[in-house]
């Protein structure tokens, strides 16, 4: 069973699923996080959509190169969650079922790919704190607290 982060269903409301693969990425005691520059600021782990037809890890790779301009490598499923969320860039009402993967972030490429996309790097304490989902916090409370933090590979 997937753990329901954040609003309940609306009973009167019809949802799109859609399927998403985000990253924890730990390099040298950071996480790498995703900051969409919209009002207000919205900041994420790095993912996204994964399109019809495509593999999570696959998406993955994409998503975080757009979000981030890093690529990663040995991306690891470590867990899921499911929102319901009204999403205005797609004028659409989504069930969003957010697969987690840790990676390791291994060569920055270029800038953020993405329009309206920066990065940071910061502590995973400050991380959990300033997170906008509630399962990314959950996430990031996970990799602080348990066996997760040994899956990270400090360069």
């Amino acid at each position: 069973m997937i753990f329901r982060a954040g609003e309940p269903r609306l009973k009167s409301q019809r949802y799109q699923l859609r399927p998403g693969a985000y990253a924890l990425l730990p390099r040298k005691d950071k996480l790498l996080l995703t900051v969409q520059l919209i009002n207000p600021p919205d900041i994420q782990l790095p993912g996204g959509g994964i399109d019809p037809g495509e593999h999570p890890i696959t998406a993955l790779r994409r998503e975080v190169l757009e979000e981030t301009g890093w690529r990663i490598s040995k991306p690891r499923r470590i867990g899921a969650y499911r929102r319901f969320v009204f999403m205005p860039e797609y004028a659409l009402w989504a069930e969003k079922i957010c697969h987690i993967f840790m990676a390791r972030p291994t060569r920055k490429l270029c800038p953020p790919i993405e329009p309206d996309h920066s990065i940071i790097w910061v502590d995973p304490s400050e991380a959990q704190d300033i997170l906008g989902c509630t399962g990314d916090r959950f996430f990031v409370h996970l990799f602080r607290t348990t066996s997760l933090t040994r899956l990270s590979i400090k360069r």
